[in-house]
């Protein structure tokens, strides 16, 4: 019998295969969901914790940071205290050593009167008596001696613990200020008319040392860049506050270092009002407010209250002002003179001491910081200038005052002094013997025939040997012929650092902003050679680097003024000039052996 299959069974019990393979598959995609949200939810608390970890590690990173600069803050404020101390101490005994010295001159001049006296007036039993005096005036020179040995041992400790501190800082030193909103960065906008165009700060001085960028762009989130360098003004900070940090290198310039200090950064930054002040013009340098003085006149000050400390009429200062203006090396004193800058053109060479050299530069002796200022604001308007974008009156040159400062060769008054109490003596005590009780070579058994005159002859306390021109010992003064020691005091205002599109300029006036910016480049290759300790320095690839070779090379102390402003208009220009001081920060120069170019008197 055939069996018969009904299709419609079959086709029932297929659907009903299918309809329990599709409520599996449906289970199977509700499980497989399920899986991917815990999957989710995982991925999610693992990226929070990666997140939270990196935060900590951060935050770790920087409170180690933050630990290291104290630390090194608080080794140079317990460095700088011990500085003070010894110059204190110094000071003090420096105090008793010339109370001490007077009065040991004065008790000798009193026992060489009395030697005098009794050689006169007394026979020959009274000889031992005399000896005896002479004696003690011998006593009393030897003792005055060890003490000028001691305040010289002083003075060199003093002098080796504040070039250590300065070398600590750093002979190339960065220091960055950011200047306060001016009426000029409030810019109508040309859109509203309305609200202030780009004005807002970005540029910030958030700590000593720090200064912070906002980065601000549309459509990306704020990035903020953070510069590090060794002092940092904010807005607030005056001139003085300002000085202050410069001053120390003045010391080291009278230890027998070339200093420069250098204003960089673009127009309309303060550079100018850091270096000069705000009062700039010729008939505006009269009694200027010490506040709004800048670097060069309070400069010019400390010099000479530090040449003041030395032994009087010792010391010469003298002044050159020149521009570099499209890489030519201009004498503004000469100009001033002639009332032409066509033929004041100078060259710079290197001399056979490898130093370099301004030839038939102008310099002007002068003896008060008062002087050093009607010189350079004699000169001030012969500086180029031209309008820009920026500043209505922006200098478009390096201005350059070097102040020269040298002993005095040959000291022609103490030497007049000294031939003039030798002309006295040999009246009053012709058949004296003549002897030095400076030169080892003197006659040792001539003790009992000093005479009281010979005191006469005595010069300064710094002279080393006390006898006149025709003693018997050679004077162990420098040959004359010696080639006489020179610091030199280079302080820098450096046209502005704009590119030539920001300042806006055409014509001539392009020629002008492109050679200083090749200038400036050229700046910057050379800190780039020396951070790289490069085998070859370009300093002759401009004229800038070329006269500035002996402040930025060697043992000079070298620092950077940095100007900022701190709107967003501007923060292109402040990037740049930041990016300038962090490369000049790397440059770790090689110290050599100290040449013996302290400033001593003869």
């Amino acid at each position: 019998m055939p069996l018969f299959i009904n299709r419609d069974q079959i086709f029932a019990h297929q659907v009903h295969l299918l309809e329990h393979k599709l409520r599996s598959k449906e289970e199977r995609i509700l499980e497989l969901e399920t899986e991917n949200a815990i999957l989710h939810l995982r991925l999610s608390e693992c990226l929070g914790k990666l997140r939270r970890d990196h935060e900590e590690e951060t935050l770790n990173q920087h409170q180690h940071q933050s630990n290291a600069q104290k630390m090194t803050q608080l080794s140079l404020a317990k460095l700088l205290a011990e500085v003070q101390a010894v110059k204190q101490d110094l000071s003090e005994l420096f105090a008793v050593y010339f109370s001490f010295s007077s009065e040991l001159e004065e008790q000798s001049k009193q026992l060489l009167d009395k030697v005098e006296q009794a050689s006169c007036s007394l026979n020959g039993h009274r000889g031992d008596e005399v000896q005896n005096l002479q004696a003690d005036v011998a006593a009393l020179e030897r003792s005055l001696e060890e003490e000028r040995e001691r305040c010289r041992a002083e003075r060199q400790r003093r002098k080796a613990l504040h070039n250590a501190l300065v070398e600590l800082r750093g002979n190339i030193r960065v220091h960055c200020r950011v200047r306060p909103l001016l009426p000029f960065d409030y810019v109508p906008s040309s859109t509203s008319g309305s609200r202030p165009m780009s004005s807002e700060e970005v540029v910030s001085a958030i700590s000593s040392d720090t200064v912070m960028v906002n980065c601000i762009k549309t459509g990306t989130p704020v990035q903020n860049k953070m510069f590090e360098f060794e002092r940092v003004y904010g807005p607030e900070d005056s001139q003085e506050a300002v000085f202050q940090e410069v001053k120390p290198l003045l010391t080291s310039l009278m230890d027998g270092y070339n200093v420069c200090i250098m204003a960089y950064g673009q127009t309309g930054s303060g550079k100018t009002h850091t270096m000069m002040g705000s009062q700039l013009l010729e008939e505006h340098w009269g009694p200027q407010q010490e506040a709004q003085q800048g670097i060069i006149p309070k400069a010019a000050a400390e010099l000479f209250r530090l040449i003041s400390d030395k032994p009087a009429e010792t010391l010469t200062v003298e002044v050159s002002v020149m521009e570099v203006y499209n890489n030519e090396v201009l004498d503004l004193l000469a100009r001033d003179a002639q009332g032409s800058g066509a033929d004041q053109r100078r060259e710079v060479i290197t001399n056979s001491a490898g130093t370099s050299q301004v030839t038939s530069l102008t310099h002007e002796p002068v003896h008060n910081a008062s002087e050093v200022m009607q010189v350079i604001g004699s000169v001030l308007k012969l500086r180029a200038h031209c309008p820009t974008l920026f500043h209505a009156d922006s200098s478009r040159s390096h201005f350059i005052v070097t102040s020269r400062v040298s002993p005095k060769s040959p000291n022609a008054l103490p030497w007049a002094r000294r031939l003039q109490s030798a002309k006295k003596a040999m009246q009053r005590s012709a058949q004296k013997e003549w002897w030095s009780p400076g030169c080892r070579r003197a006659n040792p058994g001539g003790a009992a025939h000093r005479s009281s005159n010979d005191h006469l002859f005595a010069s300064t306390p710094s002279s080393p040997c006390r006898s006149p021109s025709h003693s018997p010992c050679p004077s162990p003064r420098p040959s004359v012929s010696q080639a006489p020691f020179r610091t030199k005091l280079q302080l820098v205002d450096l046209a502005g650092s704009e590119c030539v599109g920001m300042s806006g300029v055409s014509g001539a006036a392009l020629w002008e902003v492109s050679c200083i910016n090749r200038s400036l480049s050229a700046l910057s290759d050379v800190l780039g050679a020396l951070a790289e300790q490069r085998p070859h320095v370009p300093y002759r690839n401009s004229k800038l680097t070329h006269v500035l070779q002996d402040a930025i090379g060697g043992d000079a102390k070298l620092l950077v003024m940095l100007c900022v402003s701190p709107t967003q208009r501007f923060v292109t220009e402040s990037l740049q000039s930041l990016g300038f001081g962090a490369r000049a920060r790397q440059v770790q120069k090689e110290l050599p052996r100290r040449k013996n170019n302290t400033l001593k008197v003869k």
